[in-house]
Formats: structure tokens, C-alpha cells, sequence
């Protein structure tokens, strides 16, 4: 029986990730922000197990994570969770950037570093749910589309450094997907949110399914996904 770690189980595509690996029996370590999200994560997902760590102070998650009972071995860390605030580069803050590059980029990058001796023990497998902003930046996304690049750079330099520990490294860049954050972005764009038009997370938690599962002779690097219409 697989063992995951999950990052964002609480909404869009890590809650279909989560319900997907559930269903097949597997073992789920969901992290949640605070107590109280531990306990909405718990409900939402009966069978699993949760950690407390915050994202947005990843400085903390070394400290956190020292308090509770870890897993001595992942089969995977799937970084779904990820955080969004558009602006235009003449009007971003520092605080809004170090939102984003701590959610975003540095705390998967840390929760890596801490995790990496159990995924090692296993020959695991790191998933990071990147963005088409990972691979492209457009106006008024500028901070988000920083964190996704650099979360590209983090997956690809990890890829080079643990192939020789058998873990294997993936990034998914999905497009546009119904989700709650997508319907903030609309309400950022002054959009009207129509989640028709969009991936829905259920075919994202698919291609993710499909990398966990691919045989160990090969691996997937990088996987985009567009909407279909």
C-alpha cells in the first residue's frame, strides 16, 4: 500500500487527487495549515491522516512538522496547494510577493528538503503542480508567474540530483481549472467565473495519477494540460 503526502487537499485538484487515492486504498498524510483545517481536512477525507504546517511561513515547517509523527516512508509528496494575488509590477508590494514565493516556491522547496529521506527510502516520486503561468508570464500575473517559474527550476534542479536515488520528479502544468482559486482570479479579473469553460480537476487529478503510476522504466518530466474547448 502506496504512502502520499499532499499539499491543497482541501479544494479543486488536490481534493480529486485525494478522493482518487482514497478510493484505491492507499494512505494519505494530508498537511494542513492550523488545527482547525485539520479537522475540515479529516472530515472531507475520512481515512487519512493530517499534519499541521503552514505554507505561507515555511521558515516554521521544519519546527512544525519536529512536533508531530511523520511517516518513515512517502511514496510520494504532491505539492498541490498554491496561493494567487495578480497586480501589476508597478503596483506589488513585498508583502504581496513573499506571499506568493513562500506558498508557491519556497515551502515546497523546504517541505521537500525535510521530507526527501522517506521518499528516498521508498525511490519515490515528487509531483509539483505547477501552472501554464510556469512556462509563460502575461500582464498582472507577474509575482505568480515568478513563483511557477522558479518552481519549475526547483523541479528540475531535483530531478538532476536524486535521479542516482531512484526518485522521480514531475511537473504538471495545468491550464485554467474550475476550482476556488480560479473563481478568485475571475473576481481579481472583474470576470464572471463560468467553471464550464475550464478543466475540471477531476482530469487533472488523472494526468497526476497517471505519473505516480507509469512504470519504473520510465518517467514523466513535464505534463501540460489545456482546456479542451
Amino acid at each position: 500500500m502506496a504512502t502520499h503526502l499532499i499539499t491543497g487537499a482541501g479544494s479543486g485538484i488536490g481534493a480529486a487527487v485525494a478522493r482518487r487515492l482514497l478510493e484505491r486504498g492507499d494512505e494519505l498524510v494530508l498537511l494542513a495549515r492550523d488545527a482547525g483545517r485539520a479537522r475540515e481536512l479529516a472530515a472531507l477525507h475520512p481515512g487519512s491522516r493530517t499534519l499541521v504546517g503552514d505554507l505561507a511561513n515555511p521558515d516554521r515547517l521544519s519546527w512544525a512538522l519536529g512536533q508531530q509523527t511523520v511517516p518513515e516512508r512517502l511514496d510520494s509528496l504532491l505539492h498541490i496547494a498554491g496561493a494567487v494575488e495578480l497586480g501589476r509590477i508597478g503596483d506589488l508590494t513585498p508583502k504581496t510577493w513573499h506571499s506568493q514565493l513562500n506558498t508557491n516556491l519556497v515551502a515546497p522547496a523546504e517541505l521537500t528538503r525535510l521530507l526527501l529521506p522517506q521518499i528516498r527510502v521508498s525511490r519515490g516520486h515528487v509531483v509539483f503542480v505547477n501552472s501554464g503561468a510556469g512556462l509563460n508570464a502575461h500582464a498582472e500575473w507577474g509575482a505568480y508567474a515568478a513563483s511557477k517559474h522558479g518552481l519549475k527550476a526547483l523541479a528540475d534542479s531535483l530531478r538532476h540530483e536524486e535521479h542516482g536515488n531512484g526518485v522521480r520528479v514531475t511537473s504538471v502544468y495545468p491550464g485554467r481549472t474550475a476550482s476556488p482559486m480560479q473563481a478568485k482570479v475571475h473576481q481579481q479579473e472583474g470576470k464572471e467565473y463560468d467553471p464550464a469553460r475550464w478543466i475540471d480537476p477531476e482530469s487533472v487529478a488523472t494526468t497526476i495519477l497517471l505519473a505516480l503510476d507509469l512504470p519504473r522504466d520510465a518517467e514523466i518530466n513535464d505534463l501540460t494540460v489545456r482546456p479542451g474547448h
